[in-house]
């Protein structure tokens, strides 16, 4: 069965794309953000099984979010997504409990490759 997955990007071209690699890879996307805040209430509401997190968004980052979620479910499974030089919020967010992070122009076999190692 395919994985429910949630996307948050503030750029829809980007949520698009990923939406395109893992569709057609087997998983399922149950939900999109285009923001933190955005992020942290579809979270409560789908329990995906995996998120796939900007981290450099309008209203609430991506690190923010992700301490929201993490201290709400500690079993949550997110997974970051950067523009390249963005190395101290990379460690940050891993510090704050993100799985993986995967630097941005995706690349779709990075992309796959993180998500199953953390979710299968």
């Amino acid at each position: 069965m395919g994985k429910n997955i949630l996307v948050v990007d503030d750029a829809a071209f980007m949520r698009m794309m990923i939406k395109d690699i893992l569709s057609k890879n087997g998983y399922t996307v149950a939900g999109e953000a285009e923001n933190g805040a955005k992020a942290v209430e579809k979270y409560n509401e789908l329990k995906p099984d995996l998120v796939l997190m900007d981290i450099t968004m309008p209203d609430k980052d991506g690190i923010q979010a992700l301490k929201e979620i993490k201290s709400a479910d500690p079993g949550a499974k997110v997974i970051m997504c950067s523009a390249m030089g963005q190395q101290a919020m990379v460690i940050e967010s891993i510090q704050a409990g993100a799985k993986d992070f995967i630097v941005k122009p995706f690349q779709p076999d990075r992309v796959l490759e993180a998500v199953k190692k953390v979710v299968g």
